[in-house]
């Protein structure tokens, strides 16, 4: 959604800009004055993923191109999950050509689905009408959030606007719970609008805030593309940290692994987050450092 600035965005811009030791020191104190010593670290393994169009995806966006879906379970094969091994699931897929999830074709099966595991969900850009529909069966949609519209443009290819993104998202917030994604340099990498959409959801409210950061992947418009610099999701973060005091913060699973992730996790850590999911060894060494009192959960971060 690209238009003036705000007083408020350009406070929120300012205030980003301060040195990053800085930042992320006030970051932490925030963080241990509201939540004390404790973290979790998440490995999802309770979690099982269905996916409503199977390895299909109509907008093969500049990220993804539909290579994720083809590690989720298509939905007709639900009868394949152990009921002993998972207690969760995220019902997810790929998107039509107005942005949106279509789980409404499986609506049917949502009752069967929710009868015995805490659903997450992607509705993508829904209707009120499947909202309500979807509500009664859903414990939390997770919600790629994002406002700038020359990201939306250049990474999804279709016409929708940061507008539609928070329409949406505050017609979510009537009827289920949601937990906006913000996709750190989702962009090809570049930081484009991070802050924009830290500074709606300012306005808006948030029950917790999950960051992923930005993967180069194999076979997609994006895959010569170079995650952005960790210093910089680190700002974020922290950013996020000081806006959002009261607020969980989350570090989901997709993110870089390798290097990337193993000097990210112990900064994020710093910056204040509440969880992380999948933490690299120096994560964890980190918060022993810090003295954290880690749990372990092994369900998706948003549950």
């Amino acid at each position: 959604m690209n238009r003036s600035k705000s007083h408020v965005e350009v406070d929120i811009r300012s205030f980003a800009a301060q040195p990053l030791e800085s930042l992320m020191k006030s970051a932490w104190d925030i963080r241990v004055s509201n939540f004390g010593q404790d973290i979790n670290w998440v490995n999802p393994i309770r979690t099982a993923v269905l996916s409503v169009t199977g390895t299909t995806c109509i907008l093969k966006c500049a990220h993804c191109g539909g290579k994720y879906l083809r590690h989720m379970l298509p939905i007709e094969r639900r009868g394949e999950l152990d009921s002993s091994q998972i207690s969760s699931c995220l019902v997810s897929g790929g998107c039509d050509s107005s942005g949106r999830v279509p789980v409404e074709r499986h609506i049917h099966v949502l009752p069967e689905l929710s009868s015995k595991w805490r659903l997450n969900m992607h509705l993508g850009l829904a209707s009120e009408e499947v909202i309500r529909t979807v509500a009664p069966f859903c414990h939390v949609v997770s919600f790629d959030f994002l406002v700038d519209d020359d990201t939306i443009r250049d990474v999804y290819g279709f016409p929708a606007s940061g507008g539609d993104y928070l329409r949406t998202y505050s017609m979510l917030r009537q009827h289920v719970k949601v937990i906006p994604h913000i996709c750190i340099g989702l962009h090809g990498g570049q930081i484009s609008g991070e802050l924009d959409a830290l500074c709606a959801l300012t306005e808006i409210g948030a029950d917790a805030i999950v960051f992923i950061v930005f993967i180069p992947t194999s076979g997609t418009l994006y895959e010569n593309c170079t995650p952005p610099q960790v210093e910089d999701v680190a700002r974020i973060i922290a950013t996020a940290r000081c806006l959002f005091p009261q607020t969980p913060i989350y570090l989901g699973c997709m993110r870089p692994h390798g290097r990337y992730r193993h000097v990210l996790d112990p900064m994020a850590i710093r910056a204040g987050v509440n969880r992380i999911v999948v933490p690299s060894q120096e994560g964890r060494a980190e918060a022993s450092e810090l003295g954290l009192n880690a749990s372990w959960i092994e369900e998706c971060c948003a549950l």
